[in-house]
């Protein structure tokens, strides 16, 4: 049961890339259970639950004897973190890549003084944690400095997408580092540089930081 609804998730992923791409619009038919079964190489009791569960969605509309079509409601029903969990790396990559540039170019301009004090808490509970050889808590004071770093932009739709991606940083720290703290201790002193700089609003230097920390840190595509 387990490996079919993991199955049926891949098939829902590849489903609602194809209506995001525009492959399929609203009120577009998509091809019937034999033809979908051929694409995705899966039984059709894996197409009927990822149907299922898209049609519960309200993402599709089954109307029995003319098929599945795409509902004309789709946008309105899928939320932004559902869309993120089922985005392709490569496309969560450079959605992440834009808003940490802009957070940055913000943040140095309008950080405050709590901002700064903020991050610094969050830094000394990270390396606390890294000390401590404490994976969960080293991903979690990672977050936080990130999400703080975030708030400081001052920009508080940014900061609303930004701390939407919480959960792909969770899972990056979980795909890339399998319970170590060597990652976390090898970006530490990136992460007290980067706070330094926005401290002393040097834009070109917290840039710089932030260009090493994401190519350490970007979840690579499979």
């Amino acid at each position: 049961m387990a490996k079919r609804e993991k199955l049926a998730d891949q098939v829902i992923a590849k489903l609602q890339e194809r209506i995001s791409m525009g492959k399929w619009k609203k009120g577009d038919k998509i091809p019937a259970e034999p033809e979908l079964m051929e694409q995705f190489k899966v039984g059709r009791s894996t197409i009927r639950e990822a149907i299922k569960t898209m049609a519960n969605a309200g993402v599709l509309h089954v109307q029995q004897g003319s098929g599945t079509f795409v509902n004309e409601m789709v946008q309105s029903a899928e939320s932004l973190e559902q869309r993120l969990r089922r985005a392709r790396q490569e496309e969560l990559n450079q959605v992440r890549v834009l808003l940490e540039y802009e957070i940055i170019r913000l943040a140095v301009t309008h950080r405050t003084q709590k901002n700064i004090r903020d991050m610094k808490h969050a830094l000394d509970a990270r390396i606390k944690a890294i000390d401590a050889k404490d994976y969960t808590a080293s991903i979690d004071a990672d977050i936080v400095f990130h999400t703080t770093l975030a708030t400081a932009s001052h920009n508080s739709v940014l900061a609303d997408l930004y701390a939407s991606f919480t959960h792909v940083l969770r899972n990056s720290f979980q795909q890339r580092d399998a319970g170590s703290v060597v990652q976390f201790r090898k970006t530490h002193a990136l992460h007290e540089r980067l706070l330094q700089a926005i401290a002393d609003k040097r834009e070109s230097v917290a840039i710089e930081c932030l260009d090493a920390l994401l190519q350490n840190n970007l979840i690579r595509a499979k």
